[in-house]
């Protein structure tokens, strides 16, 4: 058995939870934050059989994508911040980060 944990970004949230559900996958989301831009994320837990995996990941790989976002810079600690002319950066966002867990023990209570 494997435990998947996925962080997945606001705007995929809604998708994944209603693809997962067509398919039968069961799952729990917790509300979470990114640390980096502060946006809307999710995380999804799920334990799913070995067999079953590759099922899961196709799922995910199918409604999370990566898209172009630009947000503004902020001035470094050590930069005169007096001269600073902040200037929008493009960064990607979104897809999904995954984490694969192996299970040792699982008991439904």
């Amino acid at each position: 058995m494997k435990a998947v944990v996925a962080v997945v970004q606001g705007q995929d949230t809604i998708k994944l939870g209603n693809a997962l559900r067509q398919k039968g996958i069961p799952f729990t989301t917790i509300d979470s934050t990114g640390g980096f831009l502060r946006e809307r994320n999710s995380t999804f837990m799920m334990g799913t059989p070995d067999d079953q995996l590759q099922k899961v990941l196709d799922v995910i790989s199918a409604n999370c994508h990566t898209r172009s976002e630009y947000v503004s810079s902020y001035p470094s600690a050590f930069d005169p911040a007096e001269f600073y002319m902040p200037r929008p950066i493009e960064v990607q966002v979104g897809g999904a980060s995954v984490w694969i867990l192996d299970v040792v023990h699982f008991e439904p209570l």
